[in-house]
């Protein structure tokens, strides 16, 4: 197997691929490699600062950076040549903060290069690039190169040693605090990790990620199962196709995590790459923080709008259109946050619920709502078409 002139190498295993990786985008940083890359559209207002060589060596599938907003605290994972990060710093302003996390030295070198330039011009410096694993968030591989300078590893109780000094740095000097980021960024890396070490990925991104941010990342996907042989092939897992999710199994991955409103975005007709009759596409998912919590009873109603006769959401709970739905409190909070506010209108009591009410445990649920419940404590009287202002 091969793929745009590059000769097959087979890798007995896929439970570490990073070598291949980082040799791969190494040579990316130091020479443009258009096999790496999806054509992209991006809102030209934020290039024209960006420094030609990074925007020559962007290899990316979509463009995560549309959903940043001013004052954002961002974490772009695998930021490459920082093309994203300096993107993302642009609309973030003085008030956000970009971080950008990547292994390759080279493509380090590229983006920390580039960085004062852009501080220069746009007058303020909130981006910094951090050198660490996007499925271990925890340790700063560039405070360990520090220790390991004044600590090298000759034998086995170095190496017990340093296996010390990692857990402390995690755990003393997180890279990537708890609850630190407003939203998750990524242009096809997520693909690039191993199998083995994709469910430690998703769970490093929910414990950074705060409650009530959000993940916008691009990737490549496949729409059927990639068999061993495409996955034992070093350049097709390092091109970004063999390490692909298949596109179901995404959302799945995030939602095992814990996130929740988890929808993909953009999706491209046209496959980037097909190997075997397997199609390689790029595809943008969002997903979001914040369902975790207890369920208490305050009187509170939704309605879903429709056009569905009815809708499941991730807890269970199912939505008939048109009909006043009780929901715990928590529920009737995120039901008025993107992604759901669109679709649900939110009813809340005549009378405020001050006294703690446990949703019932055996009963998780959504029942009708009858209107009485929400109308209680108020007076059943008679009102006056001709003193309302409120219709015609």
């Amino acid at each position: 197997m091969s793929m745009d002139g590059y000769q097959s190498e087979t890798i007995e295993t896929n439970a570490d691929v990073r070598s291949d990786v980082q040799e791969r985008y190494a040579a990316g940083a130091n020479a443009v490699e258009a096999a790496l890359c999806c054509p992209v559209d991006y809102d030209p207002q934020y290039l024209k600062i960006i420094p030609q060589d990074v925007l020559d060596r962007d290899y990316g599938c979509g463009d995560p950076s549309r959903y940043v907003r001013e004052g954002d605290t961002v974490l772009d994972l695998g930021s490459g040549g920082g093309k994203i990060c300096f993107i993302a710093q642009q609309i973030v302003g003085p008030t956000g903060k970009v971080i950008g996390v990547d292994m390759t030295d080279d493509m380090l070198e590229l983006s920390r290069r580039n960085k004062p330039i852009l501080a220069e011009t746009l007058g303020y410096d909130n981006v910094e690039f951090k050198r660490g694993h996007i499925e271990d968030l925890k340790t700063d591989l560039d405070l360990l190169n520090d220790w390991l300078a004044k600590n090298p590893v000759k034998n086995a109780s170095d190496m017990e040693r340093m296996e010390e000094e990692i857990l402390r740095l995690g755990k003393e000097m997180t890279m990537i605090p708890d609850n630190s980021v407003d939203v998750i960024v990524s242009n096809c890396v997520l693909n690039l990790v191993s199998d083995t070490k994709k469910k430690q990925m998703f769970a490093e991104m929910y414990r950074v990620l705060k409650v009530g941010g959000r993940v916008a990342v691009s990737d490549i996907v496949s729409d059927e199962d990639s068999p061993e042989s495409l996955k034992n092939d070093a350049k097709l897992w390092s091109g970004c196709i063999s390490g692909a999710l298949r596109e179901d199994e995404f959302c799945t991955a995030l939602e095992e995590a814990g996130f929740h409103g988890i929808h993909m975005d953009k999706w491209e007709e046209d496959p980037w790459q097909i190997v075997e009759g397997i199609e390689y596409r790029s595809a943008t998912y969002l997903a979001y923080k914040g369902k975790a919590g207890e369920c208490l009873e305050k009187n509170q109603a939704v309605i879903y709008k429709g056009p569905w006769r009815q809708v499941q959401d991730d807890d269970g709970h199912v939505f008939k259109r048109g009909e006043r739905s009780a929901v715990c409190e928590k529920t009737f909070n995120l039901m008025q946050r993107e992604p759901y506010a669109d679709m649900f209108y939110a009813i809340e009591p005549s009378t405020p619920v001050t006294e703690r009410i446990e949703w019932p445990a055996e009963d998780c649920g959504v029942r009708r709502r009858d209107p009485q419940e929400t109308k209680k404590g108020q007076p059943r009287i008679t009102t006056d078409p001709s003193q309302s202002s409120s219709c015609c």
